[in-house]
């Protein structure tokens, strides 16, 4: 291996079979991991605790809610696994990989297949993919917040220890791999790059807090319940048939299952139309969004860039101007988009440079020294242009990206550098025109439409950024802000960012205060961006969504990664994200409902000598047929209406508790007056029970769920076929007998439907949202 020609192929061969290949890092959740959490639930241990006592003391028929268990635990497993493989995929395309200079040649590769003493160029916006000493390295700025907590970039030089993990956010730089996979940090990489990123979003809190809130009813209410037994000297057979049958109802088992396997669908969909997502939250987030912070170049508009004119200064030709440019864009290290299309446009021979200052966003100038001249390139406002700065302006209204060349004679002192570049001569301008995007103005509308505001911040000139916004039809509402001019103070930022929808000439850190102030003025914030400058804005941002074609920097801290690049993708995630958690909202609501119905039976009869209306496999049927299967399809299925997560829990109430309550009074009337007046049989009084609880069970579903429409219909059919589901169960008599159940004579039949009307009743006196098609999905 010679200094800069790396190691040889064969050598690399060799150390790679030595050692065999790295493994690399998880791009998902373990197969284990989702196997622990689809069956060692909370809810699970209870039932499971509750079979083996009715498989010990009681009726094995009651025990039958443990298939239940299984088939939730089976279905959430597949279901995770499908997603898992799809994710694992789009996982592959960004996953993160070095440019290793083997032979004198430069080739990607991924982090696996790197050796020990292997070089990787690394330039602004690349993770280091692994530890090693800087061989060479040109005003490297480092980002190595995830190894150290520091957020300042720290400059590196050659002969410094780099640490994968960490960034490049500024130069460029050669390091020789020291330590790659299990002697380094590479395996954290994945996890690591990102465990700043948010908290459990508003639903998942909101559906913790129920859960706890429903353990804490349920440990009361079954030893009561069990006390009350006790209390009545009851057999062991009854007393565990009778426990069993309170407190499964009290459990919502499917609830866990439902929110699973609804972010994994989510995901899967998200996956198929080319999205990675990389946090399980984004899918809410998705949903939530009502302000999304845009860059322009590679969002708005496409990546690529095309030189459309020079306009050189006086004194200088147009051949001049062409050539330094040429020279310049050859032999820059850091390359970037701009310096592709000059290159493109003006080809030269590379040179070795003499000083070289990098592209940094922050500064927006470059410059390099070679041989016979200093040249500095960078937005036209930096140079003493004369003449030229209306010429400039006057491009940039028109919306194009404007650059400007100067010489100097001055060195490059790194000082200095942020103060601006050094006094230079003007050569003249180089006029380059960016492609607004096929879809981008279809997306803009879809956003407006949605009622989400759009913000676009560029380190462009405001007169370009706000023309390409314009163009795309985002409203300019407010002035135009300039990036450089924002206030210092946190309160008159928020009011100023608000009331605007462009800001031009915004440097990182900025963009992260105005993604901040938005967050803090109580906006939920969503970041589209593709480069380095983006960081750490995506990082403020609730959700943070990066192109795939982006710096790896980006894509790393992002929660959702547009493998293709596609920004018109994302008005379908989004309307897929609000639909499946519209659903989950509203299924929820049968969950509590079960709940709810439970605690009203335990505190009104189950405490009683009375025989309980219920027996577990009862409660099983009426469980999967008005709740388990319905909100199976429902929670995957089309939908419409509005999406928020505020009062969450307020509203699982405002719904379950008298719709349970409702639902217990018309199961427990039902029961005693078939028990008590009609002189019907137990057998027969529990089979009355049992079609009022469905019956009430299934219109309910109508009442959340039909409004009109094809769904309305859709609903309606499900339903009947549900009811009729129950129908052949009493009509057949080796499933009657499984359950216990009698066939309905007059009498049941009249009490039936007097306890289906006695609910219907209170609830249509309760309040109209459960009047189906008047009170709307509720």
């Amino acid at each position: 291996m010679t200094a800069r020609s790396g190691l040889s192929e064969a050598e690399a061969a060799r150390r790679l079979e030595a050692r065999g290949l790295v493994e690399a890092p998880a791009t998902s959740r373990s197969t284990r991991s989702i196997v622990r959490a689809n069956v060692f639930t909370v809810f699970n241990v209870i039932l499971l605790a509750l079979g083996g006592l009715t498989l010990a003391f009681g009726d094995w028929r009651d025990a039958l809610f443990l298939g239940i268990v299984v088939s939730n635990a089976a279905i959430g497993i597949t279901q995770e696994l499908r997603a898992k493989r799809a994710l694992d995929r789009l996982a592959a395309l960004v996953a993160p990989h070095g440019r290793v200079v083997r032979d004198g040649t430069e080739r990607l590769l991924h982090v696996e297949e790197l050796v020990p003493g292997d070089l990787v160029r690394v330039q602004a916006g690349d993770q280091i993919v692994a530890d090693g000493p800087l061989v060479a390295a040109t005003a490297l700025a480092l980002d190595e917040s995830i190894l150290t907590g520091e957020s300042q970039a720290v400059v590196r030089g050659a002969g410094e220890e780099v640490r994968s993990g960490s960034f490049a956010i500024e130069g460029d730089g050669l390091y020789e791999i020291a330590a790659v996979g299990a002697e380094s940090y590479a395996e954290r990489l994945a996890g690591e790059a990102r465990e700043f990123r948010h908290p459990r979003s508003p639903l998942e809190r909101a559906l913790n807090r129920l859960l706890f809130v429903l353990v804490g009813v349920m440990v009361p209410l079954g030893a009561v319940l069990v006390f009350a037994l006790w209390e009545r000297n009851e057999s062991v057979r009854d007393s565990v048939t009778t426990a069993v049958a309170g407190i499964v109802t009290l459990v919502p088992e499917g609830l866990i299952l439902l929110a699973s396997l609804t972010y994994a669908a989510a995901a899967l969909q998200l996956a198929r139309r080319g999205a990675l997502a990389q946090q399980l939250n984004a899918i809410e987030s998705l949903a939530s969004v009502d302000v999304l912070c845009l860059d322009k170049t590679g969002t708005l508009t496409d990546a690529n860039l095309r030189v459309l004119s020079l306009v050189p200064a006086d004194g200088a030709s147009p051949d001049e101007l062409a050539a330094a440019l040429g020279r310049f864009a050859a032999s820059a290290p850091s390359r970037n988009l701009t310096l592709e299309a000059l290159a493109a446009a003006y080809p030269a021979p590379a040179e070795e440079p003499l000083e070289v200052v990098p592209f940094s966003s922050r500064t927006r100038w470059s410059a390099l020294r070679l041989d016979d001249a200093g040249y500095v390139l960078g937005a036209p406002e930096l140079f003493p242009l004369g003449p030229l700065a209306e010429e400039a302006s006057a491009e940039q209204r028109a919306g194009r990206r404007v650059l400007a060349l100067g010489t100097t004679t001055q060195a490059f002192d790194r000082g200095t550098v942020d103060g601006g570049p050094p006094p230079t001569v003007p050569l003249g301008l180089a006029v380059l025109a960016e492609e607004l995007r096929p879809e981008a103005r279809e997306t803009v509308a879809f956003f407006l439409a949605e009622g989400v505001e759009l913000k676009v911040l560029s380190g462009d000139a405001a007169a370009t950024v706000a023309s390409i916004a314009a163009d795309a039809g985002i409203p300019l509402a407010g002035p135009v802000l300039d990036g450089r001019e924002l206030p210092e103070d946190p309160h008159e930022l928020r009011r100023v960012v608000l009331g605007a929808s462009v800001i031009g000439r915004i440097s990182p850190e900025d963009k992260r205060r105005v993604v901040e102030a938005l967050r803090d003025a109580g906006r939920y914030v969503a970041m589209v961006g593709d480069g380095v400058n983006d960081v750490p804005a995506l990082k403020a941002a609730r959700l943070a969504i990066a192109q795939g074609t982006g710096a790896q920097m980006a894509k790393s801290v992002a929660d959702v990664v547009l493998v293709n690049g596609e920004f018109g993708a994302v008005p379908k995630m989004v309307a897929e994200g609000r639909k499946i958690l519209r659903n989950i909202q509203r299924v929820t609501k049968l969950f509590v409902t079960k709940s709810v119905f439970a605690v009203f039976l335990i505190l009104s009869i189950g405490v009683t000598p009375q025989e309980y209306p219920l027996l577990p496999r009862h409660l099983t049927l009426a469980a999967s047929l008005a709740i388990g299967i319905p909100a199976f399809f429902l929670a995957l299925a089309p939908s419409e209406g509005p999406w928020k997560t505020e009062r969450f829990l307020r509203e699982m109430a405002r719904f379950a508790v008298p719709a349970g309550v409702a639902a217990g009074l018309g199961v427990l009337a039902a029961y005693l007056l078939a028990l008590n007046v009609f002189d019907l049989g137990l057998v027969e009084a529990r089979t009355v029970a049992t079609t009022v609880l469905i019956a009430v069970g299934l219109w309910l579903i109508l009442a959340l769920e039909a409004t009109g429409g094809k769904r309305s219909a859709g609903v309606g059919i499900l339903c009947g076929v549900l009811f009729a589901v129950y129908g052949v169960v009493l009509a057949l008599p080796g499933l009657r007998g499984f359950f216990e159940l009698a066939v309905p004579g007059p009498g049941a039949v009249v009490m039936a439907l007097f306890g289906a009307g006695l609910a219907v009743g209170f609830l249509w006196l309760t309040d109209e949202r459960f009047v189906p098609g008047r009170g709307g999905r509720g």
